[in-house]
């Protein structure tokens, strides 16, 4: 038996580089050329693998896209709990403008917004990856805020949620620009409002 060392790595590690850049590839194609112009024999060029390896991992470029903006958007917006909702919530939505308007990011998910409307294994995925992940965790952070008394017992957070988020989505959709930091503290203190205001009976 052969026991890997750092010049013999294992599978996994060697499946993990192809894995990333793969993924670093796909970015910078789409942020060059943008992602109409973006093919897997490109991906695979720029990151050195074959396109065997590609498909065996994704089936089309907007999945290789989907997985690369999902990573980054994980890591990249955090949702602090310092026990204020509010400015935890403008550090998460302000942390979500710099990456959708950064040009690594902006021009894929710009792609992959364009092409999930005809592709409904990639609007799925979207969903599934990248959407329900996010809304969850704004939620629980919420949650744990109306437990702490900062909101009130009866908050509807799911659409407070929904109103959270979805200016950022029409803004992006539409290709308008992004609100700016005051716009950000307005838009968190309007759904904080809305929270704190007793629904109609």
């Amino acid at each position: 038996m052969i026991t890997p060392s750092v010049s013999d790595p294992s599978p996994r590690r060697r499946s993990e580089k192809s894995r990333s850049a793969t993924l670093s590839a796909a970015l910078e194609l789409c942020a060059e050329n943008g992602y109409g112009k973006v093919t897997i024999e490109a991906i695979a060029a720029r990151a050195g693998v074959s396109k065997k390896t590609i498909y065996r991992w994704w089936s089309t470029k907007g999945a290789i896209l989907l997985d690369a903006v999902t990573e980054l958007v994980a890591s990249g917006s955090p949702l602090p709990d310092t026990g204020d909702i509010e400015a935890d919530l403008r550090t998460h939505i302000g942390s979500l403008v710099r990456l959708f308007t950064s040009p690594v990011i902006g021009p894929a998910y710009t792609g992959i917004l364009a092409e999930l409307l005809h592709d409904e294994r990639l609007a799925r995925a979207v969903n599934d990856e990248l959407v329900i992940p996010r809304v969850a965790l704004v939620y629980q952070r919420m949650r744990g805020a109306q437990e702490q008394g900062q909101l009130p017992p009866d908050a509807d957070l799911p659409l407070a949620v929904e109103m959270m988020y979805g200016p950022l989505y029409y803004r992006h959709a539409l290709g308008r620009s992004y609100p700016d930091e005051q716009r950000i503290e307005t838009l968190v203190a309007h759904v904080m409002r809305a929270l704190r205001t007793p629904a109609p009976s």
